[in-house]
């Protein structure tokens, strides 16, 4: 079963984000790689939607049993899933979400391909 009533908050500029957390350290220690990784693809990405004039409505997706997409991507024709890796891994999509959604598209994001989308 899908969470439906929860909410992830973003912020434009990783900076704001590590002023507010006081995290400064070099990356290559960071503990909250993955998340700054997840912030940054997401922060471009509407920035790319937004330029190109596309409309499209952001969500996260996550069930109770703690499956989880970090981004889907609905417009008038299409549903997009996307998941942020840092490392090389290229896990296929949650298998609730591939059942709910046999329709949409879903691609892995990371340092190697995130051009393409952003």
């Amino acid at each position: 079963k899908e969470v439906t009533k929860a909410g992830k908050w973003y912020f434009y500029d990783n900076g704001i984000r590590n002023a507010i957390i006081g995290a400064f350290s070099p990356l290559a220690i960071r503990q909250d790689v993955g998340a700054l990784w997840e912030n940054y693809i997401i922060g471009e990405r509407r920035k790319a939607n937004f330029n190109e004039g596309l409309h499209r409505e952001f969500y996260f997706w996550r069930t109770y049993d703690k499956q989880e997409i970090d981004l889907i991507e609905e417009s008038a024709d299409s549903l997009t899933a996307l998941e942020f890796k840092w490392g090389n891994k290229m896990p296929a999509a949650p298998k609730a979400f591939q059942e709910a959604y046999p329709y949409a598209e879903f691609h892995v994001v990371n340092r190697e391909n995130y051009l393409e989308f952003v």
